[in-house]
C-alpha cells in the first residue's frame, strides 16, 4: 500500500495527485471513487509505474507560470483550443553526452549523445507524446540536438524535424574541446572573456559575445512564432542559447534554474511580440531516469 498524510487543507492536492498519476495500464483518477480515506491517511492500492512515466507532473518556474495538465490517461494526444494569437514554444536542451558529463566544452563542436542521453530523449519524448499535439519540430543542425529531436520526432509520429543553425550553442572560440578547468591555465585570454560581465565580450578564436547569441536565437525563435500561429511546436536547443530565450522572455527575472539535459521550458509567443514563460527547467519526466546533477553546462558556464 502507498500513504499519503491526509492533511484538511492538503485535499485538492490529493485529487491533483490521482488526477495527474499514470500508469501504463489504467488510469489512477478511477481509484479515486474506492479509495479509502480516513481520518489521517489516504491509502491507494500500490501501483506498478511505467520506468520512464512521472507519478506527479510538478514545475518549477516563473511566477507567470501555470502547470500544463497532462491529458486523461489512455486519451490519444489531441490538439489544445489555442488562440491563434500565439505559439506555444516548447523549449527543450538536448540530451546528455560524454563532453557534458566529463565538464568538456563543446560550443559549435559536433559531440553525439551518450546511452545516458539517448535515454534522457526517449523519457521527453514519452511525455511530449502524452500531451496535445505539436505541429513540427526545429532543432539545431548540432548532432546532440538533432538526435534528441529525431527520437521526439518517432515518439510523436514521425513529425517532420527542421535544422535550423540558428538554434546551435554559443561559439565559445579557444575554450572549445578543453575542460574548463583547464582553460585557465592553456587558453588564459578566452578563459577570462568567458568569465567577462560584459555582453558584448567575444571570445578569442571566433567565439561569440553573450550578444551575439542572443540576437541569433531570439531572431530565430520570432521567426518560428510567426510561422506557425496558434499551433504548439518543440525547439531543440542547448544550454546557453536557451538561458538566452529566457532573458529575452524575462528580462527583470534571471532564471535561477539550470537548464538540465532535456529539462522542458513552455514559452508563449503573441503576435504582438510578447514573451511569456509558463513553464521552466522541469525534469519531471526523468525521475525514472539517471542524470548527473554535476553535469558540465546548462548555467552561466554553459557550453
Amino acid at each position: 500500500m502507498i500513504s499519503f498524510r491526509y492533511v484538511e487543507s492538503l485535499k485538492p492536492d490529493i485529487h491533483l495527485l490521482l488526477r495527474h498519476s499514470q500508469t501504463s495500464n489504467f488510469c489512477c483518477s478511477k481509484l479515486l471513487p474506492i479509495a479509502a480515506i480516513s481520518k489521517h491517511t489516504l491509502r491507494i492500492p500500490a501501483l506498478r509505474f511505467n520506468s520512464i512515466t512521472p507519478l506527479l507532473h510538478i514545475s518549477m518556474a516563473d511566477s507567470t507560470s501555470r502547470v500544463i495538465s497532462q491529458p486523461e490517461c489512455g486519451g490519444d494526444a489531441k490538439s489544445e483550443n489555442m488562440s491563434p494569437n500565439f505559439t506555444e514554444i516548447i523549449v527543450i536542451r538536448h540530451g546528455e553526452t560524454e563532453w557534458n558529463a566529463g565538464g568538456r566544452i563543446q560550443g559549435h563542436l559536433d559531440v553525439e549523445l551518450n546511452d545516458i542521453g539517448r535515454q534522457q530523449a526517449t523519457a521527453v519524448a514519452a511525455r511530449l507524446s502524452k500531451e496535445p499535439r505539436i505541429s513540427v519540430i526545429y532543432s539545431s543542425d548540432l548532432k546532440r540536438a538533432h538526435e534528441t529531436a529525431e527520437i521526439i520526432a518517432r515518439s510523436c509520429g514521425d513529425l517532420e524535424v527542421i535544422k535550423d543553425p540558428d538554434l546551435r550553442e554559443r561559439h565559445l572560440g579557444d575554450l572549445q574541446g578543453i575542460s574548463l578547468r583547464e582553460a585557465a591555465k592553456s587558453q588564459p585570454l578566452a578563459y577570462k572573456a568567458f568569465l567577462s560581465d560584459r555582453n558584448d565580450q567575444v571570445i578569442p578564436g571566433g567565439g561569440e559575445s553573450l550578444d551575439q547569441l542572443y540576437q541569433r536565437c531570439t531572431s530565430c525563435l520570432q521567426r518560428i512564432s510567426k510561422n506557425h500561429r496558434g499551433k504548439r511546436v518543440v525547439v531543440v536547443s542547448h544550454g546557453g542559447a536557451i538561458r538566452a530565450l529566457h532573458m529575452r522572455a524575462s528580462p527583470h527575472r534571471r532564471s535561477k534554474s539550470k537548464i538540465w539535459n532535456t529539462s522542458v521550458g513552455i514559452l508563449h509567443l503573441s503576435d504582438k511580440d510578447e514573451w511569456t514563460v509558463k513553464l521552466w527547467a522541469d525534469v519531471s519526466h526523468l525521475n525514472k531516469t539517471e542524470f548527473l546533477n554535476s553535469g558540465f553546462g546548462g548555467d552561466k558556464t554553459s557550453g
